[in-house]
């Protein structure tokens, strides 16, 4: 009789599920469906059972599915077919599900009436309405699109994290940091906004998300948000002043100690989002030297507008109510001068030779722009600091940035262009908390090059494009801005080689100058000796 036996080789291809795969898509599909009917009103489904029947159905499917595909593999990472899926390699299942992310993104952002939003003070219908009962139960008021979004946000970062967390089970890095981006975003990104809504009914909306802070929430120092927290009684003004600590505080000091790591990969929603229900993308992050260059210019230039928009913002409001604020427009004109002088000479005299020429000229031109145009609209008494209209530069912002690249591109492209489009090329926290990580901080990923067998697996599975493999040949610390410290790269190394480590400052950065054939020319290097 012949007898069959498993196969644990990690090459290994195989293209039937068992039968806890089965379950686990009948459970997920099964919700999905009911969630898609929900869009055309059926008039019996808009009560909590099924609500609760759909998203239960979804995470427990995705958990359960998870089981069935990897609780009996050996583990580690497999590679099995990455490179030949349709869902993992740009195939026809992954345009389907960009084209319907996409859509729902349009939906959401600028038609949410299609969603079934109520307008006019018309009553929700559709997949609005759908979820009115948990709003209901929540807040206390009936649901919104940003309701729904938020809600759906939860259950693909707890069933997809759960599946995650199988795959990685080997891990106790990715363990830790996928627990915490669950939490982070179960409680304090929507539970308790949810609550503290419900218990301060008659306070006008300000964003309760605790670790929201600027400039990824670009709106917190708009004229409406400070004026909703500074009348939202104690709680208002615990946002303000939690939200301005974490921004001049809390933040550099954790980014000091521990990398941006500890905000990207385990806190922030965008970041949560990107690993968990983008893990099967994250292969088809661009490893090219002009993708590299290009995002480089693209996320800071992204910085400076969210930047000149916000102290355009905040002077218009000083200007136009002198009498409303404890500090003045010409006060916090000083201010910002101020700032951008002691940062860019602290730049240039501790960290000079760190930073490369492009980054020099960026820096000293913009300061000398910014000031220069500062000056010249105090001096000619302009309401509108940079000569610009601040609430139309806030409209502009908002539409590509806020919405059209963090929403749209950024999560309806994952199975195009990886999960971590947003986070590399456009988030402008993670551009400072970058510059910081680079120039200010102990987090480093070391590396022993002489273990590496180049064998690739962590270049191809960096979502931020970084070539680590690179690095690991030459045994030179990996200390790039971009890198958002997830720890893939360590956890799919077959060697070791890879280590996330926090240590002094002294000899972080160490490039090593070895000649790789890929680095230079050896005949051209022979005929100039």
């Amino acid at each position: 009789m012949e007898k069959s036996t498993q196969n644990l080789a990690i090459t290994a291809t195989s293209t039937s599920i068992n039968g806890l795969q089965k379950i686990g898509l009948f459970l997920g599909f099964s919700g999905l469906l009911v969630l898609a009917l929900s869009f055309f009103n059926i008039e019996a489904l808009n009560n909590s059972v099924w609500l609760t029947f759909s998203l239960l159905s979804i995470t427990v499917g995705c958990i359960v599915y998870a089981k069935g595909l990897y609780a009996n593999r050996p583990e580690g990472i497999s590679n099995t077919g990455v490179f030949f899926s349709s869902l993992s390699f740009r195939g026809t299942v992954a345009w389907l599900i960009g084209i319907i992310l996409t859509a729902f993104y349009v939906f959401l952002y600028w038609f949410p009436e299609y969603l079934g939003l109520g307008q006019n003070g018309a009553s929700n219908t559709g997949i609005v309405a759908f979820f009115d009962p948990l709003s209901l139960f929540l807040n206390g008021n009936v649901a919104s699109q940003w309701f729904v979004y938020g809600t759906l946000y939860c259950v693909a970062i707890l069933g997809l994290g759960i599946k995650f967390m199988y795959k990685y089970r080997h891990n106790k890095y990715q363990l830790f940091r996928t627990g915490s981006v669950i939490f982070f975003q179960l409680g304090f990104a929507f539970l308790l906004p949810e609550i503290l809504a419900k218990l301060n009914p008659s306070d006008a909306y300000y964003a309760k998300d605790l670790k929201n802070m600027w400039p990824l929430n670009y709106y917190f120092f708009d004229e409406w948000h400070v004026n909703n927290m500074l009348q939202g009684g104690n709680l208002g003004m615990f946002m303000l002043l939690s939200g301005l600590a974490l921004i001049f505080i809390i933040s550099p000091i954790l980014t000091y100690f521990y990398g941006k790591r500890w905000y990207c990969s385990w806190v922030c929603g965008c970041g949560g989002l990107a690993e968990t229900a983008g893990d099967s993308f994250r292969q088809l992050s661009s490893k090219k030297v002009s993708a590299w260059k290009f995002e480089r210019w693209l996320i800071h230039l992204i910085l400076v507008f969210s930047f000149v928009m916000t102290v355009a913002v905040i002077f218009t409001f000083l200007n136009n109510n002198p009498e409303k604020y404890l500090i003045s427009k010409n006060q916090f004109i000083y201010f910002i001068v101020s700032f951008i002088g002691v940062f860019t000479f602290v730049l240039y005299k501790f960290k000079k030779n760190d930073l490369d020429t492009d980054a020099k000229f960026t820096i000293g031109s913009l300061l000398a722009i910014m000031i220069l145009v500062i000056v010249m609209n105090f001096y000619s008494g302009n309401h509108n600091i940079f000569f610009l209209d601040s609430y139309k530069l806030r409209e502009w912002y908002g539409f590509a940035i806020g919405s059209a690249f963090s929403g749209v591109i950024g999560v309806g492209f994952y199975p195009i262009l990886g999960n971590r489009v947003w986070c590399r090329f456009g988030c402008p926290m993670a551009a400072i908390l970058g510059l910081q990580q680079r120039l200010f901080s102990r987090f480093r990923i070391t590396t022993n090059g002489g273990q590496c067998i180049s064998c690739g697996n962590c270049s191809t599975y960096c979502e931020m494009g970084i070539d680590v493999r690179s690095y690991a040949q030459k045994g030179e610390n990996i200390v790039r801005s971009s890198c958002v410290g997830c720890g893939v790269c360590s956890a799919v190394c077959p060697r070791g080689v890879l280590k996330l480590e926090n240590d002094s400052e002294k000899g972080r950065i160490n490039s090593n100058e070895i000649l790789l054939g890929n680095d230079v020319n050896l005949l051209d290097l022979l005929n100039t000796k």
